[in-house]
């Protein structure tokens, strides 16, 4: 992910903050705070976003939505500076204009145009570009640290439990009221796009990852934070190509139905060489041999009912690559899990990149896709050349897929959101 994507993701847990922040302590205006409200009589607007260019005393303002604003800074205009993450101005720090730079995320509040292109500021809450990059990069280790990932087998709303297998062993995640949702949308492959969530959302099948604390033994969990999503599976032949549509019509092999998946920019569409399926083959048939029982009960290997609910077997998502690929992944700069093998969807991405274009009719394809709606899902990631894989084990197209939070996590790319 670039790092505008990464700084958007990471000022999307702070936008609330943002809010609860500036209305009571600058406005006395209620928790509920409204893109517009009435103070004292004046029309009071709030704008959030990232500077885009600073002259004198004019600030250029991309909001997370609509066109760019003109900020104008007064004498009297209130600046103060806060860390990602903070609920109030307590520990708030008065800056000014010319401590404000390019890239910095800003919640400015004032008198608004009558054409709403401008904004008069009354006070500027200023969140640094330097300190959102730097509670990114903590979130991605804290992820790898404390995240924990898997399909959900079991949710129990009334007990706030979620129990998910991962890697073969079944794994409690408890749940509180402080604990936050979000959950993937069904026709997008970005975190961006996330919505905040219930637990009452999540369904077994789901992919699941969690942060927060885990027991002794490592079988529980206290979350935190709690990124769900449904993604089915399909393995099978490409009927056709549409181009104009950019979309493709494959057999899947387990359902034995026609799907239609549309690619997009954001898609991932990889093939594998000869030597690499074989590799790989070779090494997902040893462990559905050893692992059959890895599927929780009612699983399948795509969604394939009404609801569309992902049934993808969780505990063969990360199986350590066979001795060759794991050397050549570290000498590409590849590595793996800490304490694990080399990471097989690191040894995926790097797969030469192909087009639809490159894509024909009879060609053998695994594609992970989205919900999507009206039948049509999008391709999260796509893979060709797997016909060894496919003929290796029938669970083998499961196994080599792998969990797709790190095409658009909240912790970036790094296996985990």
């Amino acid at each position: 992910m670039n790092g505008t994507s990464n700084q958007r993701r990471l000022a999307l847990c702070t936008i609330g903050a943002f809010l609860l922040i500036l209305a009571p302590c600058c406005y006395a205006a209620p928790s509920s705070v409204q893109a517009t409200q009435q103070t004292s009589g004046t029309s009071t607007n709030r704008r959030i976003g990232a500077v885009k260019a600073i002259n004198g005393t004019t600030i250029t303002l991309t909001p997370d939505s609509g066109p760019d604003a003109t900020v104008t800074v007064l004498p009297a205009t209130r600046i103060v500076r806060i860390a990602p993450g903070e609920k109030d101005l307590k520990n708030a720090a008065s800056i000014q204009l010319q401590d404000i730079q390019i890239g910095d995320r800003i919640l400015v509040g004032g008198k608004a145009s009558d054409d709403n292109q401008s904004l008069v500021a009354s006070s500027i809450v200023v969140m640094k570009r330097s300190d959102l990059e730097a509670r990114h990069e903590q979130d991605l280790q804290d992820w790898q640290k404390r995240g924990v990932d898997g399909l959900a087998k079991a949710v129990d709303a009334a007990a706030g439990t979620i129990t998910i297998s991962a890697r073969g062993k079944d794994l409690v995640i408890h749940t509180t009221d402080s604990t936050t949702f979000r959950r993937y949308a069904p026709d997008s492959v970005k975190f961006d796009d996330a919505k905040s969530s219930t637990l009452q959302e999540l369904h077994p099948g789901d992919q699941i990852r969690a942060r927060g604390n885990r027991s002794a033994d490592g079988g529980e969990l206290s979350a935190e934070e709690v990124v769900s999503g449904s993604f089915p599976l399909f393995a099978g032949t490409v009927n056709s190509v549409d181009a104009s549509s950019s979309t493709l019509s494959i057999h899947d092999l387990s359902s034995k139905k026609n799907v239609l998946v549309k690619v997009t920019p954001d898609s991932q569409l990889r093939q594998l060489p000869p030597e690499m399926a074989q590799r790989i083959a070779m090494r997902l048939k040893g462990s559905a041999a050893g692992g059959a029982a890895a599927r929780p009960p009612g699983a399948a290997p795509n969604s394939g009912s009404a609801d569309g609910h992902a049934k993808q077997a969780t505990d063969t998502t990360s199986p350590e690559a066979s001795p060759d690929a794991g050397t050549a992944a570290r000498k590409n700069g590849m590595g793996g899990r800490p304490g694990g093998g080399p990471d097989l969807q690191q040894i995926l991405s790097h797969a030469p990149t192909v087009s639809l274009a490159d894509l024909h009719k009879g060609d053998a394809v695994v594609i992970l896709s989205t919900d999507g709606k009206a039948g049509s899902g999008i391709a999260i990631k796509l893979f060709s050349g797997v016909e060894p894989i496919l003929q290796s084990a029938p669970n083998a197209a499961q196994a080599m897929m792998l969990a797709p939070w790190s095409l658009g996590g909240p912790g970036g790319d790094l296996g985990g959101p």
